[in-house]
């Protein structure tokens, strides 16, 4: 066998190795994004059984809005709703600048910045959580469900199949506060910033939480005040994520410690020093006749 036959199946099997590492790691992301879509489920139910209070929620959030000078939504949208290319842009990106993004920057993560993904994937599970609490404790109607204040469901009237698929058996349609629309693409905006090495990309990644915060007021699916929170649930998300991290790498190095000092116990330990000078002393002495 030659040298190249044997570094040619080294390769081989290192390569295969990755390939089990990546598919090891995409199962447990599958177990996770299944958790938490069964969490969501639950609360979903939870939520739905609540529309009165989410309806009591959105006049309350209306009001609030109001009275700091923020509600905005009805004269933002008003300025798009006789363009039609307007209304079709804002729901599109909606639509499409959601999953599509969310799903593809995971798997950039995971393939080619596989060292950062544990961060953003931690801070994802985190935001998703406290999310889950307030859906479940604040359910609130978004501004599509209340036309008497001036909102216009976008995409209805213009994607309808987006609503079908959208049925409230698989969608919690009353929890509008955080928005993880905005959330989520805010959050997958900073890795491309950081981990981006084309400025084209890293400019993309600051575009495009600001085109999801206007789509999601343009499409009347959330108040200003959904998308705040949104944010501050990235906040959490992430804090949350960089103390997993540090707790991580303080227990990695511990470890290490840990080991160096065992390592040191175990080497033999060398003979006291001068016993080898005096029994050399000893032995070079010359017999007295």
């Amino acid at each position: 066998m030659t040298a190249g036959t044997v570094t040619r199946r080294a390769t081989d099997d290192t390569a295969r190795s990755a390939r089990r590492r990546r598919l090891n790691t995409a199962g447990r992301e599958m177990a996770l994004l299944l958790a938490a879509a069964l969490l969501y489920s639950l609360v979903r139910g939870v939520a739905n059984d609540r529309v009165e209070a989410a309806f009591r929620h959105a006049e309350q959030v209306i009001s609030f809005e109001r009275s700091i000078g923020i509600f905005v939504e009805t004269d933002l949208q008003g300025l798009i709703l006789g363009h039609d290319w307007a209304v079709d842009a804002a729901n599109a990106f909606y639509i499409y600048g959601y999953w599509p993004v969310f799903v593809f920057s995971l798997v950039w993560l995971i393939t080619r910045r596989p060292a950062a993904y544990p961060l953003y994937r931690n801070a994802i599970l985190a935001s998703g959580a406290l999310s889950l609490v307030i859906f479940a404790f604040y359910p609130l109607a978004p501004p599509r469900f209340l036309p008497e204040h001036g909102f216009v469901d976008t995409i209805t009237l213009e994607a309808t199949a987006y609503r079908d698929l959208n049925s409230p058996t698989f969608v919690n349609e009353y929890a509008a506060m955080p928005s993880l629309h905005f959330g989520w693409i805010l959050l997958l905006g900073i890795a491309w910033i950081a981990l981006a090495r084309h400025a084209v990309v890293r400019a993309l990644g600051v575009l495009m939480p600001l085109l999801m915060f206007a789509s999601i007021v343009l499409t009347g699916n959330h108040y200003v005040l959904d998308a705040v929170a949104g944010g501050g649930v990235i906040a959490f998300g992430l804090t949350t994520s960089v103390l997993i991290e540090r707790w991580k790498r303080g227990r990695a190095v511990d470890a290490a410690i840990a080991g160096a000092r065992t390592d040191v116990s175990r080497r033999p330990r060398p003979p006291a020093a001068g016993i080898p000078a005096q029994r050399r002393g000893a032995d070079d002495q010359l017999p007295v006749d």
